[in-house]
């Protein structure tokens, strides 16, 4: 009995005791749920953990990194399993399961207000509607004292979101909204257009600071248009304005260029459709603004903003997506 004893005291000294053997046999029960939970998303600036600062700038697209390699890591994000085998919503891996729907994107990071980038070559041919303002710009510096903490969920794609189908366009912005309150969720703010579209390095596009008229569906010949339009559904029961439409119109089918999505996985930020968003700092009917350009030969970079649209006007190059807060 005494050398039973003595290996028992042997064996505790050497950690492989009872508890010891508990701890290992459960580490995938409710001991590894003891990290810090994310940072609520009305957090203040520098209020988000280091890890989630470090990986979110991490994963944000130096100017060297290419467009294939991140469309290869969007596409891992939104396809990828989960440890519980559900979509993961993000690449983040501190973040919780199902912070976002799966048809949505969490958007991750620290939003710099006031940026400067400066055009470092204008492009070759300048005039026509629209001309290009500049062909490259350089490294954007962040003018703001402090970094405003980011963390939302936005549609991976155009509405109705659904890689594919063609974005609707033809669609004032109260209606866009009231499109995304059907759907649980709200038109995106203009800061989350810009802060999605160019990431914590402050990109002019989505994909670099050079623009490219291949990545997005951007920089197609300029039609001019000759017909007044009416909204999308009552334009698609008339034949003349159906046809004027079809004249007009080269949206590509959402998510058609893959090399277009920014690191969280969003598609289409730049190009195809003009996208509304919200100016939090107006009143109606000013609270309208339009974000990523279109089809045409007009800025298709993240920061700019049209803003003398009304909130009810709408164009055959007007379209939406939604966002909402994260879980």
């Amino acid at each position: 009995m005494r050398d039973v004893r003595a290996f028992a005291v042997l064996l505790l000294s050497w950690g492989l005791g009872p508890s010891a053997c508990d701890e290992h046999r459960d580490d995938k029960g409710p001991a590894a749920s003891s990290a810090s939970p994310p940072a609520a998303s009305g957090a203040p600036a520098g209020s988000a953990s280091e890890s989630e600062s470090e990986s979110a700038a991490a994963r944000a697209a130096s100017p060297s990194e290419s467009a294939a390699a991140r469309a290869a890591n969007a596409s891992e994000s939104a396809a990828a399993p989960s440890a519980s085998g559900s979509p993961s919503e993000s690449a983040h891996a501190g973040e919780p399961p199902l912070a976002c729907p799966p048809d949505m994107a969490l958007v991750l990071g620290a939003f710099c207000p006031v940026s400067s980038q400066p055009c470092l070559e204008k492009p070759k041919v300048l005039g026509g509607p629209g001309h290009l303002p500049c062909q490259r710009y350089a490294e954007a510096r962040c003018l703001s004292k402090t970094r405003t903490a980011m963390r939302y969920c936005m549609d991976r794609y155009e509405w109705p979101n659904q890689k594919g189908e063609l974005p609707r366009t033809l669609t004032s912005w109260p209606e866009a909204a009231r499109f995304c309150v059907s759907a649980g969720k709200r038109l995106c703010t203009a800061d989350e257009f810009t802060f999605a579209c160019e990431g914590e390095s402050m990109r002019a596009h989505v994909y670099g600071n050079e623009r490219s008229a291949e990545i997005c569906n951007a920089d197609r010949p300029y039609i001019a248009r000759t017909y007044d339009y009416e909204p999308w559904d009552a334009c698609h029961k008339k034949p003349a304005c159906k046809a004027e439409l079809a004249r007009l119109d080269q949206r590509l089918p959402a998510g058609a260029k893959p090399e277009c999505v920014s690191e969280h996985g969003v598609f289409d930020l730049n190009g195809n459709v003009n996208e509304w968003v919200v100016r939090t700092d107006q009143k109606s009917p000013h609270r309208s603004g339009l974000k990523g350009g279109w089809w045409g030969p007009v800025r298709n970079r993240c920061r700019p903003m049209t803003t003398f649209h009304l909130e009810g006007d709408y164009g055959y190059e007007q379209g939406f997506r939604c966002c909402k807060a994260a879980g």
